[in-house]
Order: C-alpha cells, then sequence, then structure tokens
C-alpha cells in the first residue's frame, strides 16, 4: 500500500506533519478547514511544502516521527527549493 508523508507551512509559521493514503484530499481537507478542531484549522491559508511517496512496506525509508523531529531550520529549508509536488528529501 501507497502512503504518502507531507509538510504543511501553516499561515502563523508553524508547520504541520502528517500521512495519508490519498493527498490531494487531505491536502484539500486542510485548505478548507473541514474540521474545526484540527490543527490547520485556525492556521490557514496552509502550503503545502513536502510531499513522498513511501511504501508501507519499505524499509528504512522516511517515516512520520522523522518528519516530524526534522528542525525548524530543516523544514524552513524547503521553504526555498523549486516548487514541486513531491521533493526529495
Amino acid at each position: 500500500m501507497i502512503e504518502y508523508l507531507y509538510l504543511l507551512h501553516c499561515s502563523d509559521g508553524s508547520f504541520f506533519t502528517g500521512s495519508t493514503d490519498d493527498l490531494d484530499k487531505s491536502i484539500s481537507d486542510h485548505i478548507e478547514g473541514k474540521d474545526p478542531h484540527h490543527y490547520t484549522f485556525s492556521r490557514r491559508p496552509v502550503k503545502l511544502v513536502f510531499s513522498e511517496k513511501v511504501l508501507q512496506s519499505q524499509k528504512g525509508g522516511l517515516t512520520e516521527e522523522q518528519l516530524k523531529n526534522w528542525s525548524r531550520k530543516k523544514k524552513l529549508e524547503i521553504l526555498s527549493r523549486p516548487k514541486t509536488k513531491d521533493i526529495a528529501k
């Protein structure tokens, strides 16, 4: 099964890390503010700054936990990279 890890940059300068099997739907839900209790709801607009497709059976690949533990500096560096849907680590 394929899963996507993603990083959103929020309007308050914070970051949100998530994982999903349907990237387009998840990003759309964050942008539209589907859940008022969700972290990104009051921090919209949000911008997708990183995503990576990962096979769940893949060993040694990037995990959501690793992405969450990236330093703020590393996350900010992603903002300066070319805009693409999938950006390599």
